[in-house]
């Protein structure tokens, strides 16, 4: 869930719908454009420096005022521990008031049963390490915030506030590309982001890091209203990865810079998902919609990882890939759509998703995200059209010539874009209207001839400097970070975290997004869809919020603006709950997130419904034909009632074996090996835990069937268990890392040998 001022201003708004009129004293103009800023320009300005979290919360204090309207990034970008200094300031003062605007405010799970807690204790001393909670967070999701603080958030982690009348009165239902929009007319005074800092150069550099996505956009929203930006506060969090390209601004950014050692800490892990033969089915379905040479975009969770696996696979193993398409096919009668896509990937794919997840460094480390774009019009459009290409030659810069953007004469700014781009190499200088390397000066002119053939010996590069993933911000695993943060710079570059305005829409910058996301595929999960094409996936039809819009409507708009581009959502067929099974595809929701009107391609694991262009009756044959068929009697006999499909049609026989058992078996052969890995992405939990995660799953599902376990507490209850010395040694290692290999008390006992009963 994107500028600079004295430090020694303050900006308070008077009035929370206007956001412009400070009610301190007045701010002086910017120093720096956001552009300017994007560009990497700087200027004599630094930030004021503290070392200690307490005098950083006196400074903003000082600065503000009593009423702090607060932005902080989602996920990742926060500073927890300075954020929870200013909640706690905020909560001992009643003078003070404070508002923060915000979204996926993480907390580390919590356990909701005794041998949860056995569970996740241990596990999450490891993997989330010294990552601290956010404490209005915590009292939110408790029901006890302080009084004179306010939580807005525009995107919660899925299903944490439900039931919670304060998260879900201050929701604030916005559009990501949104979100910075609607914080400033909130009045926001204060933006506080953890950043990463490098000091290995004389110069300190500064990087936004995982989150760049809404605060120059936020940023640039002040400025096109002439309004006075607020108080920026950057904390330095020596393990946020350094993120260079846009994510790099001039410390100038900044009006204060909190390098406390507490500010340091783990950033959230977000553990990988393992992927159920269900998942794998939607994530082939799904990847064989992906073109050679095309655009990626996808999200976070199982699906997601499934599909990075499923493109793998099928640039790998090319043979099993289709095989294990045909398996499916056979099991379901399922077909693919006009224009699916099986075949390596020869040129390979860029990617452009505001979340970028560890299933694009997956794509990355397979040589299959590889095919770069340029963030100039001019160069991507010598590019797009191959009159240069990657590789750097003489030609390339009489295309530039030729095209206007750079001149014959080359002046300063020439060379530094020359250099960013990566046609120039970086042993070239400016110094008094001349280049040089080392001590060879050499005229900065391009007129054919032999001062142009040493210029091009001397100064070429070898490749054109693009990239292969735009992103807004970054969530993941432990190891995820870790890579990041040991990448060569090099490569990282290749990586450009940048503002969510550009990522997720189109507007501004409509002929670069057309040349650099051709063939795209704008993948994201969804919970339902009704049976005329509608999407529900982020409320509930009693107005309750789950999530968030985010931005899945503009990528599914982006699908129909774009010309070749696709918008595809995926879901699996039902859903369990308290041992029920419904259907997650349904004649009518009273909550939409994406309209009918906007349909497109819905994916099952029992196949692809390409839903364009189609009438009302034949999304709705094409839906029920991927639906579960313990449900498609009764989906099709709604909408026939409705008047949406005519009275004899009768669904065909082939499609009428959509259940999970013909999917597992389809599947039987690939899942667990190799190729369709449980965790394909890497596993959080040891082998002993693996175990464990599947006994307490199944002892989920029994306590679901209230049944079945009444059955099974009166065996035991009766000691009808012939080998139940047997089973208790040979789970003795599970035991004790559950802490229940020494239990007194009947419950405690019963507990245990529920436990031992689902290994």
């Amino acid at each position: 869930m994107e500028h600079p001022q004295s430090s020694r201003t303050a900006c308070r708004s008077a009035n929370p719908l206007e956001g412009g009129t400070p009610s301190g004293p007045a701010k002086p103009a910017p120093r720096v454009s956001a552009d300017g800023l994007l560009r990497g320009h700087s200027n004599s300005f630094q930030p004021e420096t503290l070392h200690d979290i307490d005098a950083a919360v006196d400074a903003i204090v000082a600065r503000t005022g009593p009423r702090i309207v607060l932005a902080t990034p989602l996920g990742t970008g926060k500073p927890n521990t300075l954020l929870n200094a200013l909640y706690r300031r905020v909560k001992m003062d009643p003078s003070l008031h404070l508002k923060i605007f915000t979204a996926l405010s993480l907390l580390r799970p919590s356990a909701h049963s005794d041998l949860e807690r056995r569970f996740l204790e241990p596990f999450a001393v490891r993997v989330f390490g010294d990552y601290p909670d956010l404490d209005y967070a915590v009292d939110l999701r408790a029901g006890r915030l302080a009084a004179n603080v306010e939580v807005f958030e525009f995107f919660m982690k899925t299903g944490d506030y439900l039931g919670n009348p304060p998260a879900q009165q201050h929701f604030i239902y916005s559009n990501y590309t949104h979100a910075a929009r609607d914080m400033r007319l909130q009045g926001v005074n204060l933006v506080v982001q953890a950043v990463a800092l490098d000091e290995s150069q004389p110069e300190a550099r500064c990087s936004l890091g995982s989150n760049p996505d809404l605060t120059l956009d936020l940023l640039d929203q002040y400025q096109r209203a002439g309004a006075a930006p607020p108080l920026m506060v950057g904390a330095v969090n020596q393990r946020m990865p350094f993120m260079e390209n846009d994510a790099e601004v001039p410390a100038a950014l900044f009006d204060l810079l909190v390098d406390d050692a507490r500010c340091t800490h783990d950033l959230f892990a977000a553990p990988n998902m393992k992927v159920d033969a269900a998942e794998y089915a939607i994530a082939l379905w799904a990847s064989s919609l992906v073109p050679d040479a095309g655009t990626l975009q996808i999200g976070i969770g199982a699906l997601g990882d499934g599909i990075a696996q499923a493109l793998v696979t099928r640039d790998q193993h090319n043979v099993d890939y289709r095989q294990m398409l045909g398996a499916l096919r056979a099991a379901t009668g399922a077909l693919l759509p006009d224009g699916g896509e099986l075949g390596r990937f020869e040129q390979g794919l860029y990617g452009c998703s505001e979340m970028f997840v560890s299933g694009f460094l997956r794509l990355i480390d397979a040589g299959i995200l590889r095919r770069e774009v340029y963030d100039d019009l001019a160069l991507q459009r010598l590019v797009s059209s191959g009159r240069i290409g990657a590789q750097v030659t003489p030609q390339t810069l009489l295309e530039l010539v030729r095209a206007g953007r750079i001149g014959t004469e080359l002046s300063a700014d020439d060379v530094a874009w020359l250099k960013r781009h990566g046609i120039f190499n970086e042993r070239v200088q400016w110094q008094g209207g001349a280049l040089s390397i080392g001590e060879q000066r050499m005229p900065a002119s391009l007129e054919s001839g032999a001062q142009f053939e040493q210029l091009c010996s001397a100064c070429l590069g070898t490749r054109l400097a693009g990239h292969v993933l735009h992103g807004g911000f970054f969530l993941g695993p432990r190891d995820f970070y870790q890579r990041l943060r040991d990448m060569p710079p090099l490569e990282r570059r290749r990586i450009n975290m940048t503002r969510v305005g550009f990522i997720n829409q189109l507007y501004g910058h409509d002929e670069l997004a057309q040349l650099q996301r051709v063939g795209a595929r704008l993948i994201n999960t969804t919970m339902m869809v009704t049976l005329l094409g509608a999407a529900v996936s982020d409320g509930l039809e009693n107005g309750e919020r789950l999530s968030g819009v985010g931005g899945q409507y503009n990528f599914v708009a982006m699908g129909h603006a774009l010309p070749d581009a696709r918008s595809i959502l995926m879901l699996r067929a039902t859903r369990e709950k308290h041992g029920e099974i419904t259907s997650n595809i349904v004649w009518n929701y009273g909550h939409t997130t994406i309209p009918a009107h906007l349909r497109d391609i819905v994916v099952t694991e029992y196949g692809v419904a390409d839903l364009r262009g189609q009438t009302d009756a034949e999304v709705v044959k094409r839906l029920v034909c991927i639906a579960d068929s313990r449900f498609q009697d009764e989906l099709l006999a709604t909408a026939q009632a409705q008047g949406k499909v005519e009275p004899g049609y009768v669904l065909p026989p082939e499609r009428r074996n959509n259940r999970p058992e013909a999917i597992r078996a389809g599947l039987a052969p690939w899942l667990g090996t190799t190729l369709l890995p449980d965790y394909p992405l890497g596993c959080d939990f040891t082998d002993d835990e693996c175990v464990i995660v599947d006994a307490l799953g199944r002892l989920q599902h029994e306590a679901d069937h209230p049944l079945a376990l009444l059955r099974l507490l009166l065996d035991k209850a009766q000691g009808r268990e012939e080998s139940a010395g047997q089973q208790r040694e040979s789970a003795e290692r599970y035991l004790e890392r559950m802490g229940l290999d020494h239990v007194q008390g009947l419950k405690s006992r019963l507990l245990r040998a529920l436990f031992i009963d689902n290994l």
